[in-house]
């Protein structure tokens, strides 16, 4: 009895070790930051010049696809929400519990901002600081969600705005009925499309790492920590006290679940954040972790893209917070009771305002615009943001996943086996997450 020979290609899968993803990431991070160290340190112009070459073309092809994907997803998650029995419930806890997480992040960044004042003995003036270019105010993030056209926000990549015809165009499509049936079709096969290319994208993402991470230190190099490194080291420890600590207990106290088994599971998505620096980017893996963690695909697929433009306790809550008390500090303008209680309301209302894009300084304007602290300040902390921007997308990220745990679990909706074996470890790019036929409209 003769049995086929394998292929070429299975063979040499066979011999080439499956390195876990979390493994690549963490690789293309060490080396990057051996060759942005070797960069700045010898002064390797062409090193400095490739590393950030390969970054760039990273995020670019992120970017290229964020729009249509932000437009989507929502689309496809305002129709999901049909086939979830309590889908008004089930949004409402959802955006509790973003409101609940972000104003205990603000807590905690302005705790931690008022213990080691981040903003004292920097040797920082005013004459450091440049007013940025664009300005948040509650004006215009009431009257900019609304778009004047619809080609303009995605050109422009005005995420609130996409979003705001998303949910549009998916409500009418749920009060059209069967004669929207095309449309709909069509939004999940163009979903399917985007989510694969963004996948090839993603694989990527530790050669992304490594130009990211080595363009960072080959810029910057390790002196500019001198002057942020009280600033820097509270955006790391708010993020963290968040990410370890309460993200775990609310795991384990509301969801009762195992910690430490979700950060097996979703560590990719949060790794992926961190070297990205885009929640919107990181949003299809950050959807498939949570799946994989036991929330049902029709809640998840609109509580993760919903989340990854509203959902923010690093960038709108730990972050403002600590930049709020670091400018007033740098300017020598006091601050009083009310208006950390202003910083905690601004976080909590305003963080859609970030629109999961890369940096927050919409968010960081925004609030210094509210206390009417110097616009000047913005520019005092451009330097360190993108160092700082990596932990607090990483936190956006798992928040983004543990709110749909929290909710699911309170609902009596999470599979609790499925996230007993989550292993985030054996992604495969193939799987879907969206139904690849979708059901009828309803009348």
């Amino acid at each position: 009895m003769s049995s086929t020979p394998p292929s070429p290609a299975a063979s040499l899968r066979g011999r080439i070790p499956n390195v876990p993803f979390w493994a690549q990431i963490l690789l293309g991070l060490v080396l990057g930051a051996l060759l942005g160290w070797a960069a700045k340190s010898g002064d390797i112009s062409w090193l400095s010049t490739t590393l950030g070459k390969i970054g760039d073309i990273f995020v670019q092809l992120l970017m290229l696809v964020i729009a249509p994907l932000v437009f989507f997803a929502i689309l496809v998650s305002i129709t999901n929400l049909r086939n979830v029995s309590n889908a008004a419930r089930l949004a409402t806890r959802t955006l509790m519990w973003f409101m609940i997480t972000s104003l205990i992040a603000v807590v905690i960044g302005l705790g931690i901002g008022l213990l080691t004042d981040p903003g004292a003995g920097t040797g920082l003036t005013a004459a450091d600081g440049a007013e940025p270019k664009k300005h948040g105010s509650w004006i215009d993030f009431l009257t900019g969600i609304v778009p004047t056209d619809i080609v303009t926000p995605f050109t422009e990549l005005k995420v609130l705005q996409i979003v705001f015809m998303a949910v549009v165009v998916g409500v009418a499509i749920l009060k059209v009925g069967e004669k929207a049936q095309p449309v709909l079709t069509l939004s999940h096969s163009v979903l399917e499309l985007l989510q694969k290319a963004l996948w090839w994208v993603i694989k990527l993402a530790p050669l992304g790492t490594l130009g990211l991470v080595g363009t960072a230190i080959s810029t910057y190099g390790w002196n500019l920590l001198s002057k942020y490194a009280t600033f820097t080291a509270d955006i790391y420890v708010g993020c963290a006290i968040v990410m370890f600590g309460v993200y775990p207990l609310l795991l384990a106290g509301v969801a009762k679940v195992n910690p430490l088994q979700f950060f097996k599971g979703a560590w990719p998505a949060i790794q992926l954040a961190f070297v990205s620096r885009s929640s919107v980017g990181t949003m299809p893996l950050t959807q498939k972790v949570t799946e994989r963690l036991g929330v049902p695909k029709e809640y998840a697929s609109f509580a993760v893209p919903f989340g990854s433009t509203t959902k923010m306790d690093g960038c709108a809550s730990i972050y403002p917070a600590i930049a709020a008390i670091f400018v007033a500090q740098v300017f020598d303008v006091p601050l009083e009771v009310k208006d950390y209680i202003l910083i905690a309301f601004v976080s909590v209302i305003g963080s859609a305002a970030t629109a999961g894009l890369t940096g927050a300084t919409v968010m960081l304007t925004l609030t210094l615009s509210t206390l009417g602290l110097p616009m000047a300040g913005v520019g005092l902390l451009l330097a360190i943001d993108p160092i700082v921007d990596m932990m607090r997308t990483a936190t956006n990220v798992a928040g983004q996943s543990v709110v749909p745990i929290l909710v699911a679990s309170r609902e009596g909706i999470l599979d609790r086996e499925a996230y007993a074996t989550a292993d985030g470890s054996r992604l495969e790019d193939g799987e879907s997450r969206v139904d690849a036929q979708p059901q009828p409209v309803a009348a």
